[in-house]
């Protein structure tokens, strides 16, 4: 009988595994703008070496930190060589050459024009940073005078000390929305009853979800709230007395029936058609109600008229976060023949390199090792992410001016001309992974002449038909909601009359794929459409 045993045991595998640097381009690639934006900000409060660059000449760039880096990788690093290398660049201008050309930097921290990606990853070799002598400065003429003489000597000055007062807060003046708890709370509190109803009451409107509906059963909640059945029951009756008509539901039938009897209209022919045949509303069997409730058909449609108007999710009018504010991450407009693309940049923070560390990289004056390698690494993640921020935007530019190239018809003339597209086709185009292309365009708007459209909105499935031509898959649903919308509701159309008129059009498509798009967009079938007089 063998015996389990722990060992150890050496194998050889080969796996792939993403650096760091590739993990954060990745992630980069997929944020959009306002995603960007905070990790951006994020960066900036974690990593000292990294700030928002202001108008002025940039303290150190990526080119001389990245000197540095590579100088201290050799075997025998030289501290006095590097010190001298940052001090000689920080004193000469930033991104300048001994010939007075551009240098190739790649990146340009003060919001300049961006220089070509594969210059900027390149790193920069030593003789690129030129150190010019140093010039000693009057003190006398860093100073301010004028701002000195208009602060200090102005009868009406006043120490900060003296002003300063405290103002209310912006937040003050802002409105909250005021929520369905907030609303149903609010008359609970002028109501006369009992405490243990009232905490019952509470509890209820606590289980309450965002349509109104009550999500636990009577019995979970005097079990959770200490509650006796009773007094479970009269809190549920005092809520669903409350406003708006039809909170404190279990469901749809009971929620409809609460609005109507709010209405005064309970055993009316609306009650009664919800109580027991909302199967046939929902059916569309107008004579069959007719038939059964045995009332004359101007009866039926008063009460089909009312239950049309009753609102089946109460607390979504205090649970509505109103539209989604979408800001575009690039905008595509049209100059004279051509279409411009520029990427939308506003209010993101343009990154630059902080020199005042570059003390900590000496170790006359940084004796910590610990410290200057934690110097090092910070300067180092610091242009990972700079270059990682460039790399996307240029990823984003390419997979936008082949989205342009390709659907120009549609940049013309509107949704009817868009034309199928798929990522993979793009990705092969501008030389990349197609999960690359996917996540260039994950969760961007692009603000074109025909409105603000999501990208991933441009790819899309052909159907080819009969002739030869390929129709995007947008493009089908859209026809085949339009004949939907536009056919007899007496005697609307099969999916087998949909297909043939699709295919008479040219559009090869069969029976089932036809029923697929209509659920798709939550068309009801035939039978559910049909209207019976």
């Amino acid at each position: 009988m063998s015996m389990l045993s722990p060992r150890l045991q050496l194998k050889v595998a080969q796996k792939q595994i993403l650096t760091p640097g590739l993990v954060q381009m990745v992630t980069v690639l997929q944020l959009n703008r306002l995603e960007l934006k905070d990790m951006i900000t994020q960066e900036i409060a974690e990593n000292p070496v990294l700030e928002e660059s202001a108008d002025g000449v940039e303290e150190l760039t990526p080119e001389e930190v990245q000197a540095i880096l590579e100088a201290e990788r050799t075997s025998e690093p030289s501290d006095q060589t590097i010190l001298e290398t940052v001090n000689g660049a920080a004193s000469s201008e930033p991104g300048v050459a001994a010939d007075g050309t551009q240098a190739a930097d790649g990146f340009d921290y003060d919001g300049g024009p961006p220089v070509s990606l594969e210059s900027a990853n390149a790193p920069a070799a030593e003789t690129d940073i030129v150190a010019e002598p140093k010039t000693e400065k009057d003190p006398f003429d860093e100073i301010d005078f004028g701002t000195f003489f208009d602060e200090y000597l102005d009868p009406g000055y006043k120490s900060p000390a003296s002003e300063n007062v405290e103002k209310p807060s912006f937040e003050t003046f802002l409105s909250s929305p005021v929520t369905l708890s907030d609303h149903l709370h609010s008359q609970l509190s002028v109501l006369i009853m009992s405490e243990a109803v009232r905490d019952a009451a509470e509890n209820i409107i606590g289980n309450l979800d965002e349509n109104g509906y009550l999500t636990a059963t009577p019995e979970e909640i005097a079990e959770s709230g200490d509650h006796t059945p009773e007094e479970v029951l009269e809190g549920l009756k005092v809520v669903q007395s409350l406003d708006p008509a039809g909170v404190g539901a279990k469901d749809v039938r009971e929620c409809l029936l609460l609005q109507i009897e709010s209405r005064n209209g309970r055993d009316g022919v609306a009650w009664q058609i919800v109580a027991n045949h909302l199967k046939l509303v929902e059916t569309r069997q107008i004579k069959e109600l007719a038939k059964v409730l045995g009332r004359p058909m101007d009866h039926i449609q008063t009460a089909l008229d009312l239950i049309r108007h009753l609102d089946p999710y109460p607390g979504q009018r205090y649970s509505d976060q109103g539209s989604r504010q979408v800001e575009p991450d690039v905008y595509i407009f049209k100059e004279g023949d051509d279409y411009i693309i520029q990427l939308n940049d506003d209010d993101l923070p343009q990154l630059r390199l902080n020199a005042q560390y570059r003390k900590m990289l000496d170790r006359e004056q940084e004796p910590s090792k610990e410290i200057r390698n934690y110097v090092k690494d910070r300067y180092a993640a610091a242009i990972q992410l700079i270059k990682n921020i460039e790399q996307r935007k240029q990823t984003i530019l390419k997979v936008c001016q082949s989205i342009v190239r390709r659907q120009l018809e549609f940049l013309e003339h509107g949704i009817d001309t868009l034309k199928p597209m798929m990522i993979k086709e793009v990705a092969e185009e501008i030389g990349v992974h197609p999960s690359t292309v996917s996540r260039a365009v994950a969760s961007k708007y692009a603000d074109t002449p025909q409105g603000v459209f999501e990208l991933r909105y441009f790819f899309s499935e052909a159907v080819h038909g009969s002739a030869g031509s390929a129709t995007p898959l947008l493009i089908l649903k859209r026809r085949v909601k339009k004949m939907i919308e536009e056919e007899n509701t007496q005697h609307p159309l099969t999916d087998e009359q949909i297909t043939a008129r699709l295919k008479a059009e040219g559009i090869d498509v069969t029976r089932r794929t036809v029923a697929k798009y209509r659920e798709d967009m939550k068309i009801p079938s035939t039978h559910q459409r049909r209207v019976r007089n």
